[in-house]
């Protein structure tokens, strides 16, 4: 196809030659007074758009910080604390504790401030003054009284004290016609004036049916044989133990402690001699696992479990004992572990060897 510039070229200067410069003109003129008679409502509509845009603004702003609530302060004077606290907290209410001496008892909201029926906001602070027990100046009388009472009675009356002026001594423990746990004794006496912290030492009655039991011989009892017997013994054997000498029979019980009467007062201590042989057919390692332990006023669980070198482990025995000085005797394979347990607690742990 062939082009034709040359009568391309006269169309395009025939097109210049009839353009009308003041067609522009005019065209340019109407655009503007069109947009002069517009303009006064385009301002209006930004100004109406920006005060639309504020007004939003601050009403999103006022419901963000809009304060918190008016509850009712509840009367919570003469309650207990634990009551009062219950009820401030329904109402959104914290609570701010003031201690002070007071005859009500330990634990009483004595005053509050704000004071009921008071319209306040939900989170404010609410002062509670609340009794600590009456002034203590001397010391009170406890005979007669049960000594679990007497020790929950000082706990809560001395609560929040850095330093009680009546401390309780572990008490000692005596047979008696009285209840178990009625206080047969005190000292210092009632009475005694308060000047700084005093321990009081009490005696307490162990119950009228503190029975006895008989002694048996052990006399000629193997390891084994004394293991058994333990768990279900009211006595506390102290074992002792040597290497056969000549004469001796091994791995047998060659002394007991000997007593007036046959019967003794329950969990009596009884000292026993054992004799262990100096190489025992059966490869096990003889001896006398010893442990101090605190004293108790009655007797508790106390087990010796045996843990060897394979990894197989079984309790050794488990007995009921008093505390102080605990001892058993074993007879185990080499390199095993006894471990003591006390209340399922570790107490001593020894590893068996030659």
């Amino acid at each position: 196809m062939k082009i034709n510039f040359k009568e391309i070229s006269k169309k395009i200067i025939n097109k210049i030659k009839n353009f009308n410069i003041q067609d522009c003109r005019v065209s340019f003129n109407d655009g503007m007074k069109n947009l002069e008679a517009n303009g006064r409502s385009l301002f209006i509509a930004i100004i109406l758009a920006v005060v639309l845009m504020l007004v939003t603004c601050l009403a999103v702003f006022f419901i963000a910080v809009k304060g918190p609530e008016k509850v009712l302060v509840p009367e919570v004077k003469n309650k207990e604390l634990t009551q009062a606290l219950l009820e401030m907290q329904v109402k959104e209410l914290y609570p701010k504790i003031q201690l002070r001496y007071d005859e009500k008892p330990f634990g009483t909201v004595l005053n509050q401030s704000p004071s009921s029926g008071a319209i306040v906001k939900a989170g404010t602070r609410v002062t509670l003054t609340v009794s600590r027990g009456a002034v203590v100046s001397e010391v009170g009388n406890y005979v007669g009284l049960k000594y679990d009472e007497v020790k929950i009675d000082l706990s809560a009356m001395f609560t929040g004290a850095t330093r009680p002026l009546i401390v309780l001594a572990e008490p000692s423990y005596k047979a008696d016609v009285s209840e178990a746990g009625t206080i047969l004794e005190q000292v210092p006496a009632q009475g005694t004036k308060i000047s700084e912290p005093v321990t009081v030492h009490l005696i307490v009655s162990r119950g009228p049916n503190f029975e006895n039991t008989r002694v048996p011989s052990y006399i000629g009892k193997s390891v084994q044989d004394m293991l058994a017997l333990l768990p279900d013994s009211k006595l506390v054997i102290d074992f002792t133990g040597h290497r056969a000498l000549a004469g001796e029979k091994e791995n047998s019980v060659i002394d007991q402690q000997k007593f007036e009467s046959e019967y003794v007062p329950n969990f009596s201590r009884v000292s026993v001699e054992m004799a262990f042989p100096e190489n025992s057919d059966d490869g096990k390692i003889y001896g006398i696992f010893e442990a101090k332990v605190a004293k108790f006023p009655y007797p508790v669980s106390m087990t010796v479990e045996c843990v060897e070198k394979t990894g197989q482990r079984f309790p050794l025995v488990t007995l009921q004992h008093t505390g102080g000085d605990f001892t058993i005797p074993y007879a185990v394979a080499e390199d095993s572990e006894l471990i003591l347990r006390i209340a399922g607690r570790e107490v001593k742990r020894i590893s068996v060897s030659k």
